[in-house]
């Protein structure tokens, strides 16, 4: 256990981890939990009454110290005095401010009034599946009692803030016996006078509507299967989902650039396969936290799962216009004069029958948490449909809640992005050398990064070192290979919903004269070159253009493109070829808005597979130098007379493709501190 500062703090954080940790519990950063106890003031050298919870934004199951509110009790309580009404209520978050105790700490969530003014020294409130069916059954009340008795309290739809804590308390006063409530459309709370108490609390209650819902529930919640609409084999349906997977990024990307998650999860599938889908799916999610991670309701689209690739596309972009039409007119319908400025009416969940579910954020976590959200919202669906008729909150309280002044200030309180936020790349030979420091920079920036590389422990190697999946992941790609380009480019887009930028850098050399060139080596190294970066390039331009959104192909070319030195025809010749297709590929894909450049290094030793492989040692041999000297000659020959490393040609790529040189393309940009030889003309 983590050393604390108060023994009422430790049990909370040791609580709110074991609750965050299982999903049935809580969703991710969904619901909060809270200790009361005492601390001295240094200002007084008395003891005070304390109130920790966790803060705005954080997470239960990684919950620490610091991301706990810490306020004082007494001035906390002494707000219901100058609580002016529900019309007023978001006056109180402000208010909270007044109440908090020491430095640092995270800012007071909407949640605060309800833990500080139930009279109760630990108190969850938690957003568990099973209970949230029972919160939006269309008979919640009664099923409420029917299941759990006097022991929990049904506490009809309120807006979390400060008059949902003073319900809450009245209801601990009026019912000693009670340990917990259902809050209508929401979740549940829970309390308890020990941290193992109201953890045991909140755990009854979960477990308790579990199994009522188990032993009590209907066989076909979601109804019967309906026919065609069965999930496809794996291989199929994952194939159809890489081929939909672009033009369903480009539809969600309308109002802003999307990364996208896709799951083909059981609970996904079935409740696809279900007579009831569209229904259900129509009628949105409930629970706040839900609804502000996947809008209000879904894109769905309505053909059976065998429907060919170019129909389904078809179907798709039709219900994308009457998505966003139908998303315009509910905010027309609720926004007054003071609501904040419509956030974008593209969908964040699309799902496809027989396939999986799309979802879409502003990065990688952001996209995969609304996908298990949803997933979250399908579980409450069923519990609820199994007992009884799914009923979620009206749409007026969902405007309500997603253009909510208050969170649209903890919108605008995030940190501005970086500046390939939203971008993702795809760096082939990226498992070390150029290509790795490349996969970095870009990461640093902001992108989701691809490391494709011909040995798949070294790219899984080099993705775990840059990040975790949220950010980067390996895959193995032969890039000589058509049929394992297009795994790879798959693979991309399966991971993070498409490709905006594609770093063309595998690569080989054999140091030989022409006459020891045989034509083995000549088709080896055109192969993984020339031919590779030919079948990349084509196959990331399909998703390209079908996502409608731009991008950037970059060469990782060389000097040797137009520089003739000796005793490496076959690979200036294949350099020179891929310098020509960044020509060519600029003329040709600049319609589609897709920006095509070149790097030209030379003479990057450090961490180069290649000069590794031996090509030091040949080149080493050719200019009379020792092989570990052979970065410091290529250094002494240039004009600037400075070794070139992977990180500059990573620098490179990036001015290339970020927010800078938007104009630019069919440039070559030479990287090696300046040889008068290969100045490009």
């Amino acid at each position: 256990m983590t050393e604390m500062t108060n023994e009422s703090v430790a049990a909370l954080i040791d609580r709110s981890h074991r609750l965050g940790a299982d999903p049935r519990n809580t969703n991710y950063a969904g619901g909060n939990t809270s200790a009361k106890g005492t601390e001295t003031d240094p200002a007084t050298g008395q003891d005070v009454e304390l109130m920790w919870v966790k803060g705005s934004g954080g997470d239960l199951g990684t919950l620490k110290e610091k991301g706990l509110a810490v306020l004082r009790l007494d001035r906390l309580r002494a707000l219901v005095d100058v609580y002016p009404g529900v019309d007023r209520e978001d006056e109180m978050v402000a208010a909270f401010d007044y109440c908090l105790h020491g430095k640092g700490g995270a800012a007071p969530s909407i949640d605060t009034a309800m833990h500080g003014l139930v009279d109760a020294a630990h108190v969850d409130h938690l957003h568990p599946d099973a209970g949230i069916a029972i919160a939006t059954a269309v008979d919640g009340e009664r099923l409420t009692g029917e299941i759990f008795g006097d022991r929990v309290v049904w506490v009809p739809w309120q807006r979390p803030g400060f008059q949902l804590g003073l319900d809450i308390a009245e209801i601990k006063t009026k019912h000693p016996d009670a340990i917990g409530c259902i809050l209508g459309g929401h979740g549940i709370t829970a309390w308890g006078d020990t941290s193992e108490r109201a953890e045991a609390n909140s755990l009854w209650i979960i477990e308790t509507a579990t199994a009522h819902i188990a032993e009590h529930g209907r066989a076909e919640p979601f109804g019967p299967a309906l026919e065609g609409y069965a999930a496809l084999a794996p291989a199929q349906r994952r194939a159809k989902a890489a081929s939909l997977a672009p033009t369903i990024r480009g539809i969600a990307s309308v109002d802003r650039p999307m990364v996208g998650h896709f799951t083909d999860s059981e609970e996904v599938l079935d409740f696809l396969a279900s007579s009831e889908h569209q229904r259900l799916a129509a009628l949105g999610t409930s629970c706040p936290d839900h609804f502000l991670r996947t809008k209000v309701k879904p894109l769905v689209l309505d053909l059976p799962a065998a429907t060919p690739v170019e129909e389904s596309i078809d179907r798709l972009q039709e219900l994308a216009v009457s998505y966003r039409e139908e998303y315009r007119a509910y905010y027309d319908r609720h926004a007054t004069s003071s609501s904040p400025a419509i956030r974008g009416a593209d969908p964040l969940i699309v799902l496809v029958p027989g396939v999986g579910m799309f979802s879409f954020g502003k990065d990688k976590q952001t996209a995969r948490v609304a996908g298990e959200f949803y997933v979250n919202a399908i579980n409450v669906m069923r519990g609820a449909e199994a007992l009884s008729t799914y009923a979620p909150i009206d749409e007026t309280e969902k405007f309500r809640i997603e253009y909510w002044a208050l969170e649209e200030a903890k919108l605008q309180r995030m940190p501005a992005p970086r500046s390939l936020a939203t971008r993702i790349a795809l760096v082939t030979g990226a498992a070390g050398g150029i290509g790795k420091a490349t996969a970095k920079r870009l990461a640093a920036e902001g992108a989701c990064v691809v490391i494709a590389d011909l040995e798949l422990a070294r790219a899984q190697a080099a993705a775990a070192e840059i990040g975790g999946p949220d950010v980067a992941v390996g895959v193995a790609a032969d890039v000589s290979d058509e049929d394992a380009v297009q795994a790879m480019v798959d693979a991309a887009v399966l991971a993070f919903g498409g490709v905006d930028l594609v770093v063309n850098n595998a690569g080989l050399s054999l140091s030989k004269s022409l006459l020891e060139t045989t034509a083995a080596d000549w088709d080896l190294q055109h192969d993984v070159m020339a031919k590779g970066s030919f079948l990349v390039s084509r196959a990331a331009a399909r998703v390209l253009i079908d996502q409608g959104l731009g991008g950037d192909i970059v060469y990782i070319s060389s000097k040797n493109s137009v520089f003739a030195g000796p005793n490496n025809i076959a690979y200036s010749a294949v350099k020179a070829d891929q310098a020509h297709q960044v020509r060519l590929l600029a003329a040709e894909l600049g319609e589609h808005g897709i920006k095509v450049n070149g790097v030209n290094p030379d003479g990057v030793v450090q961490g180069s597979g290649i000069f590794a492989g031996g090509w030091g040692a040949q080149r080493a041999a050719v200019y009379g130098v020792e092989e570990k000297d052979l970065g410091k000659f290529y250094a002494q020959r240039t004009i600037l007379k400075r070794e070139v490393l992977p990180e500059h040609i990573a620098n490179a790529v990036f001015v290339l493709c970020g927010p800078e040189l938007t104009h630019t393309t069919g440039l070559h940009v030479p990287v090696d501190a300046g040889v008068a030889a290969a100045f490009l003309r």
